[in-house]
């Protein structure tokens, strides 16, 4: 099957929203790249600001103290193509290896449930998107980031796929964790992002849920893809 996005298409948001280590990151990579699309992890923005707030050791759990330090991240995205991925860079410095640390992982949900967290880098990606031609992963990015993005994904599957998924991708940046860990990590991410008082994970009305549990990354990018291809008219030539 062919996808492309010619430069005279019309131009969507994208907004895939789920738990952690659902996929969510890879669908909307792959959607990016298919379409010829910006692609941004807001889940690496968190991740950069809570690793700023450990290694300046700013208190996590104190909402002031996170918020003073705001005005001093910076944070930027580069395609790096020997590894055919986006980097993430926190005051010019590549970072992208340690925002995957444990250390990271387990705190940052504690970090994301500030108010003046949420807003700063909410702005942030709203700013990514005036232009359209975007996908975006997250947590509240159909209900909170883009309401209005023209396609609202919501990813789902099981707890056991999950962490096999996310102990192959820790496996191959040289990350050890053992299941159990990343379990207990995904678990006790899914209550912290679940139950927060601010943008807690939830379905968008209008998203479409996909179970990918038993679905292979090229199944489900061609499910989005046929999705895609319904919203912006076949004269794209996506089909």
């Amino acid at each position: 099957m062919l996808y492309i996005c010619k430069m005279a298409c019309k131009k969507i948001v994208i907004a895939v929203d789920g738990y952690a280590a659902c996929g969510k990151s890879t669908l909307a990579k792959a959607l990016a790249k298919k379409l010829n699309y910006i692609y941004v992890d807001s889940g690496a923005m968190y991740r950069t600001v809570t690793l700023y707030c450990l290694q300046n050791k700013v208190a996590t759990d104190d909402a002031q103290a996170v918020e003073e330090v705001l005005p001093n991240i910076h944070i930027t995205f580069q395609y790096d193509t020997d590894t055919d991925a986006a980097q993430t860079y926190l005051n010019g410095k590549n970072v992208e290896r340690l925002i995957r640390s444990k250390q990271v992982s387990d705190t940052v949900s504690r970090v994301s449930v500030h108010k003046a967290v949420r807003h700063f880098l909410v702005q942030q990606q709203q700013a990514f998107g005036r232009n359209k031609g975007i996908t975006m992963d997250g947590r509240d990015i159909g209900t909170v980031v883009f309401p209005d993005a023209e396609l609202k994904i919501f990813v789902t599957a099981n707890l056991a796929v999950r962490t096999q998924r996310r102990y192959e991708e820790l496996q191959h940046k040289g990350i050890h964790m053992s299941e159990a860990e990343i379990a207990h990590n995904l678990q006790e991410r899914d209550h912290i992002d679940s139950t927060r008082k601010e943008s807690p994970l939830r379905q968008a009305k209008d998203a479409i849920v996909i179970d990918n549990s038993h679905l292979s990354r090229s199944e489900q990018l061609n499910l989005v893809l046929e999705m895609v291809a319904d919203l912006v008219g076949s004269n794209c030539g996506v089909s």
